[in-house]
Protein backbone atom coordinates (compact mmCIF):
# COMPACT_ATOMS: atom_id res chain seq x y z
CA UNK A 1 0.00 0.00 0.00
CA UNK A 2 1.24 3.45 -1.07
CA UNK A 3 2.13 5.65 1.59
CA UNK A 4 0.46 8.75 -0.43
CA UNK A 5 -3.28 6.99 -0.24
CA UNK A 6 -3.61 7.97 3.27
CA UNK A 7 -5.61 10.93 4.20
CA UNK A 8 -6.28 11.27 0.12
CA UNK A 9 -10.64 11.10 -0.28
CA UNK A 10 -12.00 7.89 -0.86
CA UNK A 11 -12.54 6.58 -4.08
CA UNK A 12 -15.55 5.32 -6.37
CA UNK A 13 -14.15 1.36 -5.51
CA UNK A 14 -13.67 1.91 -1.82
CA UNK A 15 -16.91 0.48 -0.19
CA UNK A 16 -17.32 0.97 3.16
CA UNK A 17 -18.45 -1.33 5.51
CA UNK A 18 -20.88 -4.52 4.32
CA UNK A 19 -23.76 -3.57 3.76
CA UNK A 20 -23.69 0.07 3.11
CA UNK A 21 -22.90 0.05 -0.58
CA UNK A 22 -20.82 2.78 -1.94
CA UNK A 23 -19.45 5.75 -0.64
CA UNK A 24 -21.42 8.73 -2.11
CA UNK A 25 -19.31 10.98 -3.67
CA UNK A 26 -16.60 9.22 -4.18
CA UNK A 27 -14.38 9.40 -7.72
CA UNK A 28 -14.05 6.35 -9.83
CA UNK A 29 -11.27 4.33 -9.87
CA UNK A 30 -9.14 2.82 -12.88
CA UNK A 31 -7.33 4.08 -15.92
CA UNK A 32 -10.20 6.25 -16.69
CA UNK A 33 -10.35 8.35 -14.32
CA UNK A 34 -7.75 10.01 -12.61
CA UNK A 35 -7.57 12.46 -8.94
CA UNK A 36 -8.14 15.83 -10.91
CA UNK A 37 -11.09 14.36 -12.54
CA UNK A 38 -13.18 14.18 -9.13
CA UNK A 39 -16.46 15.83 -8.94
CA UNK A 40 -15.55 18.77 -6.66
CA UNK A 41 -18.17 20.03 -4.06
CA UNK A 42 -18.43 23.45 -5.56
CA UNK A 43 -18.58 22.37 -9.03
CA UNK A 44 -22.25 21.99 -10.42
CA UNK A 45 -22.98 19.59 -13.24
CA UNK A 46 -26.88 19.03 -15.01
CA UNK A 47 -28.84 15.93 -13.40
CA UNK A 48 -28.68 13.51 -16.27
CA UNK A 49 -32.74 12.82 -17.45
CA UNK A 50 -33.89 9.71 -16.36
CA UNK A 51 -36.15 7.96 -18.73
CA UNK A 52 -39.38 6.61 -17.37
CA UNK A 53 -38.95 3.36 -16.01
CA UNK A 54 -41.63 0.54 -16.88
CA UNK A 55 -43.89 -0.20 -14.12
CA UNK A 56 -43.57 -4.33 -14.13
CA UNK A 57 -40.23 -5.56 -12.97
CA UNK A 58 -37.90 -8.26 -14.62
CA UNK A 59 -34.01 -8.63 -14.87
CA UNK A 60 -33.19 -5.19 -15.99
CA UNK A 61 -35.20 -4.04 -12.78
CA UNK A 62 -33.36 -6.36 -10.63
CA UNK A 63 -29.87 -4.38 -12.04
CA UNK A 64 -31.13 -1.10 -11.46
CA UNK A 65 -33.32 -1.48 -8.64
CA UNK A 66 -30.64 1.01 -6.04
CA UNK A 67 -31.13 3.66 -8.90
CA UNK A 68 -35.29 4.25 -8.88
CA UNK A 69 -37.75 4.70 -6.66
CA UNK A 70 -40.61 1.70 -6.30
CA UNK A 71 -43.81 1.97 -8.03
CA UNK A 72 -44.89 3.35 -11.32
CA UNK A 73 -43.21 7.17 -12.19
CA UNK A 74 -45.87 10.06 -12.95
CA UNK A 75 -49.07 7.64 -12.40
CA UNK A 76 -51.33 6.96 -9.75
CA UNK A 77 -50.04 4.55 -6.63
CA UNK A 78 -52.38 1.84 -7.56
CA UNK A 79 -54.17 1.89 -10.75
CA UNK A 80 -57.80 1.71 -10.86
CA UNK A 81 -59.05 -2.01 -11.67
CA UNK A 82 -60.12 -2.27 -15.73
CA UNK A 83 -64.15 -2.58 -15.45
CA UNK A 84 -64.98 -6.16 -16.70
CA UNK A 85 -66.44 -5.85 -20.05
CA UNK A 86 -70.35 -6.71 -20.18
CA UNK A 87 -71.44 -9.19 -22.86
CA UNK A 88 -73.41 -7.92 -25.57
CA UNK A 89 -76.97 -8.27 -25.13
CA UNK A 90 -80.13 -9.18 -27.22
CA UNK A 91 -82.02 -6.30 -28.76
CA UNK A 92 -85.39 -5.46 -27.43
CA UNK A 93 -88.14 -6.04 -29.51
CA UNK A 94 -89.62 -2.67 -29.94
CA UNK A 95 -92.64 -2.16 -28.18
CA UNK A 96 -95.54 -2.01 -31.14
CA UNK A 97 -96.59 1.43 -31.84
CA UNK A 98 -100.08 2.81 -30.88
CA UNK A 99 -102.28 3.87 -34.09
CA UNK A 100 -102.78 7.80 -34.80
CA UNK A 101 -106.03 8.55 -33.61
CA UNK A 102 -108.31 9.31 -36.02
CA UNK A 103 -109.93 13.11 -36.50
CA UNK A 104 -112.28 13.53 -33.95
CA UNK A 105 -115.50 15.03 -35.53
CA UNK A 106 -117.45 17.79 -33.58
CA UNK A 107 -120.61 15.76 -31.77
CA UNK A 108 -124.12 17.23 -31.73
CA UNK A 109 -125.43 18.22 -29.01
CA UNK A 110 -127.75 15.57 -27.32
CA UNK A 111 -131.03 16.21 -25.45
CA UNK A 112 -130.19 14.15 -22.60
CA UNK A 113 -134.06 12.00 -22.43
CA UNK A 114 -135.68 9.98 -25.18
CA UNK A 115 -137.39 13.15 -27.31
CA UNK A 116 -139.41 10.75 -29.21
CA UNK A 117 -141.32 8.99 -25.51
CA UNK A 118 -141.18 12.62 -24.03
CA UNK A 119 -143.46 14.23 -26.85
CA UNK A 120 -145.43 11.08 -26.90
CA UNK A 121 -145.91 11.04 -23.48
CA UNK A 122 -146.87 14.63 -23.39
CA UNK A 123 -148.93 14.42 -26.19
CA UNK A 124 -151.20 11.79 -24.26
CA UNK A 125 -151.10 13.62 -20.73
CA UNK A 126 -152.25 16.85 -22.82
CA UNK A 127 -155.31 14.82 -24.50
CA UNK A 128 -156.37 13.76 -21.13
CA UNK A 129 -156.68 17.01 -19.71
CA UNK A 130 -158.15 18.85 -21.92
CA UNK A 131 -160.86 16.24 -22.29
CA UNK A 132 -161.27 16.32 -18.81
CA UNK A 133 -161.21 19.82 -18.46
CA UNK A 134 -163.46 20.83 -20.77
CA UNK A 135 -165.99 18.00 -20.73
CA UNK A 136 -166.50 17.62 -17.28
CA UNK A 137 -164.92 19.78 -14.70
CA UNK A 138 -164.94 16.98 -12.25
CA UNK A 139 -163.40 14.52 -14.12
CA UNK A 140 -160.28 17.19 -14.13
CA UNK A 141 -160.38 17.59 -10.36
CA UNK A 142 -160.21 13.96 -10.05
CA UNK A 143 -157.16 13.59 -12.52
CA UNK A 144 -155.57 16.62 -10.18
CA UNK A 145 -156.23 14.80 -6.85
CA UNK A 146 -154.71 11.64 -8.65
CA UNK A 147 -151.15 13.31 -9.67
CA UNK A 148 -151.20 15.14 -6.61
CA UNK A 149 -151.19 11.54 -4.30
CA UNK A 150 -148.61 10.58 -6.62
CA UNK A 151 -146.45 13.35 -6.51
CA UNK A 152 -146.40 12.53 -2.85
CA UNK A 153 -145.32 8.86 -3.19
CA UNK A 154 -142.79 9.69 -5.23
CA UNK A 155 -141.27 12.67 -2.79
CA UNK A 156 -142.04 10.84 0.33
CA UNK A 157 -140.16 7.68 -1.48
CA UNK A 158 -137.08 9.52 -2.05
CA UNK A 159 -136.67 11.27 1.09
CA UNK A 160 -136.74 7.81 3.22
CA UNK A 161 -134.55 6.09 0.57
CA UNK A 162 -131.75 8.70 0.43
CA UNK A 163 -132.09 10.95 3.59
CA UNK A 164 -134.25 8.03 6.27
CA UNK A 165 -136.68 10.89 6.21
CA UNK A 166 -140.30 8.74 7.48
CA UNK A 167 -142.77 11.79 6.27
CA UNK A 168 -146.21 9.50 6.81
CA UNK A 169 -148.05 9.24 3.36
CA UNK A 170 -151.48 8.16 4.46
CA UNK A 171 -152.33 11.56 6.19
CA UNK A 172 -150.65 13.32 3.28
CA UNK A 173 -152.46 11.15 0.66
CA UNK A 174 -155.90 11.64 1.94
CA UNK A 175 -155.62 15.04 3.58
CA UNK A 176 -154.05 16.28 -0.11
CA UNK A 177 -156.53 15.05 -1.85
CA UNK A 178 -159.39 16.48 0.28
CA UNK A 179 -157.52 19.93 -0.21
CA UNK A 180 -157.64 19.74 -3.76
CA UNK A 181 -161.58 19.11 -3.60
CA UNK A 182 -162.08 21.95 -0.64
CA UNK A 183 -160.57 23.85 -2.87
CA UNK A 184 -162.91 23.42 -5.74
CA UNK A 185 -165.88 23.32 -3.39
CA UNK A 186 -165.44 25.80 -0.99
CA UNK A 187 -163.07 28.33 -2.72
CA UNK A 188 -159.53 29.43 -0.56
CA UNK A 189 -160.94 29.29 3.02
CA UNK A 190 -161.69 25.40 2.23
CA UNK A 191 -158.12 24.87 0.89
CA UNK A 192 -156.48 26.62 4.24
CA UNK A 193 -158.91 24.44 6.53
CA UNK A 194 -158.01 21.78 4.55
CA UNK A 195 -154.17 22.00 5.00
CA UNK A 196 -154.32 23.01 8.62
CA UNK A 197 -156.15 19.26 9.19
CA UNK A 198 -153.50 17.42 6.69
CA UNK A 199 -150.64 18.74 9.14
CA UNK A 200 -152.19 17.90 11.87
CA UNK A 201 -152.96 14.64 10.82
CA UNK A 202 -149.45 14.02 10.15
CA UNK A 203 -148.28 15.62 14.30
CA UNK A 204 -150.64 12.64 15.29
CA UNK A 205 -150.07 9.64 12.54
CA UNK A 206 -146.11 10.15 13.65
CA UNK A 207 -146.82 9.60 17.17
CA UNK A 208 -147.97 6.08 17.05
CA UNK A 209 -144.01 5.02 15.92
CA UNK A 210 -141.45 5.66 18.26
CA UNK A 211 -139.49 9.51 18.76
CA UNK A 212 -136.49 9.27 17.82
CA UNK A 213 -136.62 11.09 14.29
CA UNK A 214 -140.10 12.52 15.15
CA UNK A 215 -139.07 16.66 14.78
CA UNK A 216 -137.44 15.67 11.00
CA UNK A 217 -140.28 13.90 10.43
CA UNK A 218 -143.23 15.97 10.59
CA UNK A 219 -141.44 19.00 9.24
CA UNK A 220 -140.99 16.74 5.95
CA UNK A 221 -144.82 16.42 6.14
CA UNK A 222 -145.68 19.66 6.70
CA UNK A 223 -143.60 20.78 3.84
CA UNK A 224 -144.66 18.30 1.47
CA UNK A 225 -148.53 18.74 2.19
CA UNK A 226 -147.50 22.98 1.44
CA UNK A 227 -145.51 22.33 -1.74
CA UNK A 228 -147.46 19.46 -3.41
CA UNK A 229 -151.28 19.49 -2.79
CA UNK A 230 -151.62 22.90 -1.52
CA UNK A 231 -150.35 24.62 -4.58
CA UNK A 232 -151.80 22.25 -6.64
CA UNK A 233 -155.24 23.75 -4.87
CA UNK A 234 -154.89 27.00 -6.75
CA UNK A 235 -155.43 25.31 -10.15
CA UNK A 236 -158.59 24.28 -8.74
CA UNK A 237 -159.10 27.66 -7.53
CA UNK A 238 -158.99 28.79 -11.05
CA UNK A 239 -161.72 26.24 -12.62
CA UNK A 240 -164.17 27.36 -10.29
CA UNK A 241 -164.42 30.90 -12.34
CA UNK A 242 -166.74 30.80 -15.31
CA UNK A 243 -164.10 30.60 -18.03
CA UNK A 244 -162.60 28.27 -15.83
CA UNK A 245 -161.08 25.81 -18.25
CA UNK A 246 -159.91 28.87 -20.42
CA UNK A 247 -158.23 29.83 -17.27
CA UNK A 248 -156.92 26.67 -16.40
CA UNK A 249 -155.41 26.29 -20.27
CA UNK A 250 -153.91 29.57 -20.20
CA UNK A 251 -151.79 28.06 -17.30
CA UNK A 252 -150.66 25.20 -18.64
CA UNK A 253 -150.11 27.10 -22.06
CA UNK A 254 -147.90 29.64 -20.53
CA UNK A 255 -146.09 26.76 -18.42
CA UNK A 256 -145.28 24.63 -21.06
CA UNK A 257 -144.19 27.48 -23.49
CA UNK A 258 -142.25 29.18 -20.95
CA UNK A 259 -140.22 25.32 -20.18
CA UNK A 260 -140.19 24.83 -24.30
CA UNK A 261 -138.52 27.78 -25.07
CA UNK A 262 -136.09 27.68 -22.17
CA UNK A 263 -135.25 24.68 -23.49
CA UNK A 264 -135.20 25.16 -27.23
CA UNK A 265 -132.88 28.47 -26.83
CA UNK A 266 -131.42 27.26 -24.56
CA UNK A 267 -129.99 23.89 -25.90
CA UNK A 268 -129.22 25.94 -29.35
CA UNK A 269 -127.22 29.12 -28.05
CA UNK A 270 -126.91 28.58 -24.33
CA UNK A 271 -123.27 29.50 -23.13
CA UNK A 272 -123.62 31.11 -19.87
CA UNK A 273 -124.64 28.97 -17.20
CA UNK A 274 -127.87 30.16 -14.99
CA UNK A 275 -127.21 28.56 -11.43
CA UNK A 276 -124.55 26.05 -12.13
CA UNK A 277 -124.37 24.93 -8.61
CA UNK A 278 -128.07 24.07 -8.50
CA UNK A 279 -128.80 23.00 -12.34
CA UNK A 280 -125.62 23.45 -14.63
CA UNK A 281 -128.06 22.85 -17.61
CA UNK A 282 -130.08 25.77 -17.46
CA UNK A 283 -128.41 28.86 -19.04
CA UNK A 284 -128.96 32.71 -19.25
CA UNK A 285 -129.71 32.44 -22.67
CA UNK A 286 -132.62 30.03 -22.00
CA UNK A 287 -134.41 31.99 -19.12
CA UNK A 288 -134.55 34.69 -22.30
CA UNK A 289 -135.98 32.15 -24.49
CA UNK A 290 -138.46 31.36 -21.51
CA UNK A 291 -139.71 35.26 -21.08
CA UNK A 292 -139.63 35.41 -24.77
CA UNK A 293 -141.83 32.84 -25.21
CA UNK A 294 -144.22 33.04 -22.55
CA UNK A 295 -144.44 36.53 -23.05
CA UNK A 296 -145.63 35.90 -26.31
CA UNK A 297 -147.84 33.32 -25.74
CA UNK A 298 -149.43 35.17 -22.54
CA UNK A 299 -150.42 37.99 -25.28
CA UNK A 300 -152.05 35.73 -27.12
CA UNK A 301 -154.16 34.16 -24.38
CA UNK A 302 -155.44 37.10 -22.30
CA UNK A 303 -156.49 38.44 -25.56
CA UNK A 304 -157.91 35.76 -27.35
CA UNK A 305 -158.68 33.20 -24.72
CA UNK A 306 -159.71 35.01 -21.28
CA UNK A 307 -163.19 37.21 -20.96
CA UNK A 308 -162.30 40.69 -20.39
CA UNK A 309 -158.42 40.18 -20.81
CA UNK A 310 -155.71 42.59 -22.95
CA UNK A 311 -152.68 41.63 -24.77
CA UNK A 312 -150.73 43.71 -22.28
CA UNK A 313 -152.06 41.91 -19.45
CA UNK A 314 -150.84 38.52 -21.31
CA UNK A 315 -147.26 40.13 -21.52
CA UNK A 316 -146.55 40.89 -17.96
CA UNK A 317 -148.72 37.49 -17.28
CA UNK A 318 -146.16 35.49 -19.22
CA UNK A 319 -143.28 37.40 -17.58
CA UNK A 320 -144.38 36.23 -14.43
CA UNK A 321 -145.05 32.78 -15.55
CA UNK A 322 -141.59 32.55 -16.87
CA UNK A 323 -139.86 33.84 -13.73
CA UNK A 324 -141.77 31.47 -11.45
CA UNK A 325 -141.83 28.60 -13.57
CA UNK A 326 -137.82 29.14 -13.38
CA UNK A 327 -137.69 29.49 -9.95
CA UNK A 328 -140.31 26.18 -9.61
CA UNK A 329 -138.30 24.60 -11.60
CA UNK A 330 -134.74 25.69 -9.60
CA UNK A 331 -136.25 25.03 -6.79
CA UNK A 332 -136.80 20.98 -7.27
CA UNK A 333 -133.18 20.63 -8.41
CA UNK A 334 -132.22 22.01 -5.06
CA UNK A 335 -133.92 19.44 -3.82
CA UNK A 336 -132.89 16.53 -6.27
CA UNK A 337 -129.54 17.70 -5.53
CA UNK A 338 -129.62 17.44 -2.25
CA UNK A 339 -131.34 13.99 -2.28
CA UNK A 340 -128.42 13.46 -4.88
CA UNK A 341 -130.71 11.86 -7.66
CA UNK A 342 -131.98 13.04 -11.34
CA UNK A 343 -135.67 12.13 -11.24
CA UNK A 344 -138.12 11.90 -8.83
CA UNK A 345 -139.62 8.54 -10.08
CA UNK A 346 -139.48 7.00 -13.93
CA UNK A 347 -143.14 6.60 -13.88
CA UNK A 348 -143.12 8.82 -17.00
CA UNK A 349 -140.77 8.02 -20.17
CA UNK A 350 -138.36 10.47 -20.96
CA UNK A 351 -139.97 13.07 -18.26
CA UNK A 352 -138.98 11.12 -15.12
CA UNK A 353 -141.66 11.15 -12.65
CA UNK A 354 -144.99 12.66 -11.82
CA UNK A 355 -142.83 15.87 -9.75
CA UNK A 356 -140.64 16.03 -12.71
CA UNK A 357 -143.38 17.52 -14.50
CA UNK A 358 -145.07 19.56 -11.37
CA UNK A 359 -141.73 21.61 -10.50
CA UNK A 360 -142.54 24.60 -12.26
CA UNK A 361 -146.58 24.09 -12.45
CA UNK A 362 -146.90 23.98 -8.67
CA UNK A 363 -145.40 27.16 -7.85
CA UNK A 364 -146.70 29.20 -11.14
CA UNK A 365 -150.29 28.25 -9.87
CA UNK A 366 -150.83 30.82 -7.51
CA UNK A 367 -148.62 33.42 -9.37
CA UNK A 368 -151.54 33.41 -12.11
CA UNK A 369 -154.50 33.04 -10.28
CA UNK A 370 -153.70 35.99 -8.24
CA UNK A 371 -153.15 38.35 -11.67
CA UNK A 372 -156.09 36.76 -13.11
CA UNK A 373 -158.00 37.82 -10.06
CA UNK A 374 -156.62 41.22 -10.51
CA UNK A 375 -156.82 41.77 -14.51
CA UNK A 376 -159.99 40.36 -14.75
CA UNK A 377 -161.82 39.26 -11.25
CA UNK A 378 -162.87 35.85 -9.95
CA UNK A 379 -165.34 35.47 -12.26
Amino acid sequence: MNDSSWGAPPRAGYWGPPGQGPVQGAAPTGPAYDAHDAVQPSETQPMPIVPDMPASGGAQDDDRGAARLSGPLFRDEYESPRPTPTPPQEPMPSAPQPAPAAPQTPQKKSAGRDLGAAIGVGVGLGAVIIASLFIVKAVFIGVIAVAVVVGLWELTSRLEERKGIKAPLVPLAVGGAAMVVAGYVRGAEGAWVAMALTALAVLVWRMTEPPEGYLKDVTAGVFAAFYVPFLATFVALMLTADDGPQRVLTFLLLTVVSDTGAYAIGWRFGKHKLAPRISPGKTREGLVGAVTFAMAAGALCMQFLIDGGSWWQGLLLGLAVAASATLGDLGESMIKRDLGIKDMGTLLPGHGGIMDRLDSLLPTAPVVWLLLVAFVGSG
